[in-house]
């Protein structure tokens, strides 16, 4: 197996997600999410916040929209065939609130070969109005040789 890494740097169009409490809400129901401030306006207005706030795994919903090109991009020439989920990990920063609006960038972080794997890795950065950093992921993807 040969990677070409040509593509390592390349960076995606940047996608805004708004972030709605409605959303938020079904989220936090979906994950067993018990905490009020998560569900209820009151509740995360008492506690500071202007509105629901969402947890923190809600950052797949906000930032796999600008992932996704990364993947399927030509350049980068993933065999899907013989692709598998190698990790996620995140680093969050500011809170994110119903209200919010999200922005994500996502590049290509690195392609390496270890053995007859192929490892794609994708960091996406998320910014909210504030322009505050409220998320980075690192997205790691497999491909197995044949």
């Amino acid at each position: 197996m040969s990677v070409n890494t040509d593509a390592v740097g390349k960076s995606f169009p940047s996608v805004t997600y708004a972030v709605g409490r409605e959303k938020v809400r079904e989220y936090a129901l979906a994950v067993g999410e018990t905490n009020p401030v998560h569900l209820d306006v009151a509740a995360a207005r008492a506690a500071g916040y202007a509105d629901v706030v969402a947890p923190p795994m809600f950052a797949a919903v906000y930032s796999a929209p600008a992932v996704g090109p990364a993947l399927f991009d030509d350049d980068v020439g993933i065999n899907f065939a013989m692709m598998v989920h190698g990790g996620q990990e995140f680093r969050w920063g500011p809170l994110v609130v119903a209200g919010d609006e999200v922005t994500t960038t996502a590049a290509v972080k690195d392609i390496s070969e270890r053995g007859p794997m192929a490892f794609y890795v994708f960091e996406s950065v998320s910014t909210n109005q504030r322009d505050e950093t409220v998320c980075v992921g690192t997205w790691t993807n497999i491909v197995r040789g044949s």
